[in-house]
């Protein structure tokens, strides 16, 4: 729980499907808002949510097991800007509206390994975040828990001040 900001990268994601949000992507934000607050929320708002639940549309493929894995295509956050984050800035979490924290085409899941190294979680398959302002909300996420699990549903809601 906590304060939040979003970061609006619905352009680039329509431009390509397998966009990397970038260290870029946080200046662009920082020089119209301020440095990002510390201790706060990130929300990634790539407009992926919008496909839900047409697999192809938010994912790439409607194929399931290891041979879909390579039809992947959805974007996310690049291991340079999680690296930034984690080296510059103070986060709480960070959380997007695609199937995963890496975009579709990662193999090494680097973002994953960078954030979840500095205890930093990470929420994904999150749902329409066009409603929400760049500043001015709480995030209160609610994760249920699974004895032994590395991640499980969450329950999430953003109260705007």
């Amino acid at each position: 729980m906590g304060n939040a900001i979003l970061v609006d990268v619905t352009k680039q994601c329509e431009a390509d499907r397998d966009y990397l949000i970038s260290v870029d992507d946080f200046n662009a934000w920082e020089k119209q808002h301020g440095q990002i607050p510390s201790g706060s929320i990130i929300l990634l708002r790539t407009g992926f949510a919008k496909y839900w639940p047409d697999r192809v549309k938010y994912m790439g493929t409607d194929e399931r097991g290891a041979a879909a894995v390579a039809k992947l295509h959805f974007p996310g956050l690049s291991p340079d800007a999680a690296r930034w984050l984690t080296t510059t800035r103070s986060i709480k979490a960070i959380g997007l509206d695609t199937p995963s924290i890496d975009y579709g085409q990662s193999t090494f899941f680097e973002t994953h390994q960078i954030l979840f190294a500095k205890n930093i979680p990470a929420f994904e398959n999150l749902g329409d975040m066009s409603a929400l302002p760049a500043t001015g909300f709480v995030v209160i996420a609610m994760p249920m828990k699974i004895g032994g699990g590395s991640g499980g549903p969450l329950r999430i809601a953003a109260i705007v001040k």
